[in-house]
C-alpha cells in the first residue's frame, strides 16, 4: 500500500542513495530501512550508496561548476526563488515528513521547515549583493578592485535531528554563490533528505541554465563521509554531528589542505542566579532540555546554581 503521505511529496518508491539533480541512479550498496521515530514502523526499504556511488556525484558536481559559477549571481538566485516557493506550497508535508520520520512535534517541524524559506529568502538577496571594493591605485590609469569567485563543490554532511534545515542553510548560500552541492545526509532520515532532493530536481528540470550536477544527493553510511572529506575536488566540507564524526572529518580535510565548517554536539549550560525570575527560568530550563526530545546542538545538559544562593 503506497503511502499518501510519501506519495504527495514524490518519495514513495526510492531505487536507490544516490540522486544527481532529479535523476535517481540504482545503487547496490547495504539495505537500508527507514523508520519512523515514534514507533519504530519501517517506512521505506533501499539499497544505500556506498564510496563509488560519492564519486559519482562529486565527478558530477565538478563538471558542473565550471558552467554554474558563471552563470549570473541573480540568475542563480532565481533559482533559489523558485525552490523557496515549492517548499512554501508543500510545507505542511514537509513538516510531517519530519514528525513521521525524526519524531518531532508539529510545530517544530514547521518550524524547521519554516527556517528553509527563510534562508531561501535570504540568499536571493544575497545574491545581488555579491559586491566588491574598488581601491585607488597609485599607478596612472589603473585602479584596483576586489572581486569574490566560487569557491567550487562543497561537500555537506547532515545530522539526524534538523533533517531539512542545516542542509539548507549550507546548500541555498552555496547554490547562490555558484558553489554546486554535494549532500551525505543522515541514513537516520533518508526521506526527508529524499523530499528535499525532490523539490530541488524538480525547480532544476524547468531551468536550462542549471546542469543537474550542482545538486546530489547521498544516503550511505560513514564510508560516504569519508570519501567526502578526503576529496581534493571538494574544497569545503561542512559537517555537522558529533564531535567523533567532525574529529575525523577535520583530520582528513586538514590532510589535504582543505577548509571545512563544523557545527559539533554542544556541552551547554545554563546559570540561574538569585535575581532571575523563577518562573521564566524554570520554562527556559524545561524547553532547553526537553525541547525537540533533546535533539538539539544548544540542549541544556548541565544546570549551575551557585553554591549557596537560592534560585
Amino acid at each position: 500500500m503506497i503511502d499518501p503521505l510519501l506519495d504527495r511529496l514524490g518519495i514513495a518508491a526510492l531505487p536507490g542513495g544516490l540522486v544527481i539533480g532529479g535523476t535517481w541512479h540504482t545503487t547496490t550498496g547495504a539495505m537500508l530501512g527507514a523508520r519512523s521515530a515514534i514507533d519504530g514502523a519501517r517506512l521505506a526499504t533501499f539499497p544505500m550508496a556506498d564510496a563509488a556511488d560519492a564519486d559519482t556525484a562529486i565527478a558530477a558536481a565538478a563538471a558542473a561548476f565550471a558552467s554554474w559559477r558563471v552563470v549570473p549571481a541573480p540568475r542563480r538566485g532565481e533559482l533559489v526563488r523558485r525552490i523557496g516557493e515549492r517548499v512554501r506550497a508543500r510545507r505542511a508535508d514537509l513538516a510531517a515528513l519530519i514528525t513521521r520520520e525524526v519524531g518531532k512535534i508539529g510545530s517544530e517541524g514547521l518550524g524547521e521547515v519554516q527556517e528553509w524559506i527563510d534562508i531561501c529568502d535570504f540568499a536571493v538577496g544575497l545574491s545581488r549583493q555579491l559586491h566588491g571594493l574598488t581601491i585607488a591605485s597609485e599607478r596612472p590609469g589603473h585602479r584596483l578592485m576586489e572581486q569574490w569567485h566560487p569557491l567550487g563543490p562543497v561537500g555537506v554532511i547532515t545530522a539526524f535531528n534538523f533533517p531539512m534545515a542545516v542542509w539548507a542553510w549550507n546548500a541555498m548560500i552555496g547554490l547562490v554563490c555558484g558553489d554546486p552541492i554535494v549532500w551525505k545526509a543522515s541514513e537516520k532520515a533518508p526521506l526527508c533528505a529524499a523530499a528535499c532532493q525532490r523539490i530541488v530536481g524538480e525547480v532544476l528540470a524547468d531551468f536550462p541554465e542549471a546542469p543537474s550536477g550542482i545538486a546530489s544527493l547521498l544516503i550511505g553510511g560513514s564510508e560516504v563521509g569519508a570519501r567526502l572529506a578526503a576529496s581534493p575536488a571538494l574544497p569545503l566540507i561542512s559537517a555537522t554531528g558529533s564531535v567523533r564524526m567532525g574529529r575525523a572529518v577535520a583530520v582528513a580535510v586538514a590532510a589535504r589542505l582543505g577548509r571545512s565548517l563544523l557545527e559539533l554536539g554542544g556541552n551547554n549550560a545554563l546559570i540561574v542566579r538569585p535575581s532571575a525570575d523563577p518562573e521564566l527560568a524554570l520554562r527556559a530550563i524545561v524547553f532547553s532540555a526537553v525541547g525537540t526530545a533533546g535533539q538539539r546542538c544548544t540542549t541544556l545538559r548541565r544546570l549551575l546554581v551557585p553554591r549557596g544562593e537560592r534560585a
